[in-house]
């Protein structure tokens, strides 16, 4: 198994896709609490109360939420 690198071992590269990489969770994981608090219940699978926490597991949580909380 690969041994974990700590940010000081990181090249500038891979700190920038790293930063870049927390920058989209956070962005797509804000967006999904959004659009669960202004979305109707009737337009979610499952009740929005277990949503929220579900959108902290990160990156599966807001992930499963796009992909199948969502009703069309």
């Amino acid at each position: 198994m690969a041994q974990k690198k700590s940010w000081g071992d990181m090249t500038p590269t891979q700190k920038k896709i790293v930063a870049v990489a927390g920058i989209v969770e956070v962005v797509v994981t804000a967006w999904c609490a959004k659009d669960l608090k202004q979305r109707p219940a009737e337009l979610v699978r499952g009740p929005k109360l277990l949503w929220v926490p579900a959108l902290s597991v990160q990156p599966v949580g807001p992930l499963a939420y796009l992909l199948v909380g969502r009703k069309r």
